[in-house]
C-alpha cells in the first residue's frame, strides 16, 4: 500500500526522522538538520540478563575482546534484521538519544530504508523494531532508491538511472526510472563477505587467526579490486594457530586482491544480470549517463575500474558514498510532495 506520505505528518515538519538501518552502520537523519547520528549497527549484552553495556561505537570497541559475562553481537545480517530483540533494543538506544536532544512534543514519523530484495516477513520485523523503539508510524524507501535520490539522480524522470549500492551484507543494483525500481538485483554479499573472505585467506595461507575487524582494516588498508599503480603491504597481528602464540606477518596487497576475488566476482556477475534484464530503452540511457556507485563497498580501491572495464560502461563514484542512503532519505522527508511516491508502508 502506498501513501501519499507525510500529508498529517507535514502538520509536524520537525517531526519527522529518516534511519539507514544498515548491517554495518546506522545513520539517523533528523527533519531541518541533516544526519545527526552515524554508529556502527552493534550491540554489547550482559549474557543471561540481556542488559545493555554499550551501543554503536563504544559496543564496536568490545567485538572479538570481551570477558565471558559479556557478548558484543550485530543485531543486522545480511541487510535484514537477524535478531530481533537486540535490533529494537539498539534502535530505541538511538531514538531515545535523538528524541532526548530534540525534544519532540509527540512521537516522530520514521522513514526506514530496507534491501530491495526484503520479505514481507522481514519487513514486517522492521516495522515492529520501530514502533516497539518509539516511532509514531514507520514508512519504507528501498535502499537503491534512496541512494539515487541521495546522489542526486533525476529518478521522478522517465530517463533511465542505475544505481549499485555495496552495503555490509548485501549489494543492491536498480535500475530506476519515473519513480520507481524497473528492474532490480539483489545479492547478499557485501563487505561482510569480503571480511570473511580475509579472515579465511588468513587462515589458510599464514595459520593466523585474526578478528573480523582486523580483517576490516585490512580491506580499507590494502584491499583492492584490480592491480592498482601503487601496491601496498601492511603488519598484520594475530594468532598462530600451530602455537598458539601470538604473531606478525607482512601481507601484501596483490595477495589480499586474490583472497577476495569471489566475493568481487559475485558482485560483478550481479551488475551483469542486472543489465541484461534491464529493457532496452532504458539501457541506451545507462550508456550515456553510466552507473553510480555508492555505499561502504564502493570505496574498495579499483572497483570501479574493474567494474567499467567488465562491462565497458562508466562508473561514477559518490563523494561521500558511505551517506547517500541516509541522505536520500533526508530529501524525501524535506521535499516530500517530490517523492511520496517512492514510499511504501
Amino acid at each position: 500500500m502506498r501513501w501519499p506520505l507525510f500529508k498529517k505528518a507535514s502538520l509536524f515538519p520537525a517531526n519527522a526522522i529518516a534511519v539507514d538501518l544498515g548491517t554495518a552502520n546506522t545513520l539517523i537523519y533528523v527533519k531541518g538538520e541533516g544526519i545527526v547520528l552515524n554508529e556502527p549497527s552493534v550491540v554489547a549484552l550482559e549474557r543471561g540478563t540481556n542488559k545493555i553495556k554499550g551501543v554503536g561505537l563504544e559496543a564496536k570497541r568490545m567485538l572479538g575482546r570481551t570477558p565471558e559475562g559479556i557478548i558484543a553481537v550485530r543485531p543486522m545480517k545480511d541487510g535484514v534484521i537477524a535478531d530481533f530483540d537486540v535490533t529494537e533494543k539498539m534502535l530505541r538506544f538511538f531514538l531515545e538519544a535523538i528524541i532526548q536532544k530534540h525534544v519532540f512534543k509527540v512521537k516522530p514519523r520514521v522513514i526506514v530504508c530496507v534491501p530491495s530484495g526484503i520479505t514481507e516477513v522481514e519487513r514486517r520485523a522492521v516495522r515492529d523494531s520501530a514502533i516497539g523503539a518509539g516511532a509514531k508510524e514507520v514508512f519504507m524507501v528501498p535502499e537503491p532508491m534512496a541512494a539515487a535520490i541521495g546522489v542526486g539522480l533525476p529518478v521522478e524522470t522517465p530517463t533511465g538511472n542505475m544505481v549499485i549500492d555495496i552495503g555490509g551484507g548485501t549489494t543492491e543494483i536498480a535500475v530506476i526510472a519515473l519513480s520507481g525500481i524497473v528492474s532490480d538485483t539483489s545479492i547478499r554479499t557485501g563487505g561482510d563477505e569480503i571480511d570473511t573472505a580475509i579472515v579465511q585467506f588468513m587462515r589458510k595461507n599464514y595459520n593466523l587467526l585474526i578478528g573480523e575487524p582486523t580483517a576490516e582494516m585490512i580491506k580499507i588498508t590494502i584491499g583492492s579490486a584490480a592491480p592498482m599503480l601503487e601496491e601496498r603491504e601492511m603488519e598484520v597481528k594475530g594468532r598462530d594457530l600451530v602455537s598458539g602464540i601470538p604473531k606478525t606477518v607482512r601481507v601484501h596487497s596483490s595477495e589480499i586482491r586474490e583472497a577476495i576475488q569471489e566475493p568481487i566476482q559475485q558482485i560483478v556477475d550481479a551488475v551483469r544480470r542486472a543489465l541484461e534484464i534491464t529493457p532496452p530503452e532504458l539501457a541506451s540511457d545507462i550508456v550515456e549517463r553510466g552507473i553510480v556507485m555508492t555505499g561502504g563497498g564502493a570505496l574498495i580501491r579499483g572497483l570501479d575500474l574493474l567494474l567499467s572495464h567488465e562491462t565497458s560502461l562508466p562508473i561514477h563514484v559518490d563523494e561521500d558514498p558511505l551517506t547517500c542512503v541516509v541522505r536520500g532519505t533526508g530529501r524525501i522527508l524535506d521535499d516530500e510532495e517530490k517523492y511520496w511516491s517512492v514510499l511504501s508502508t
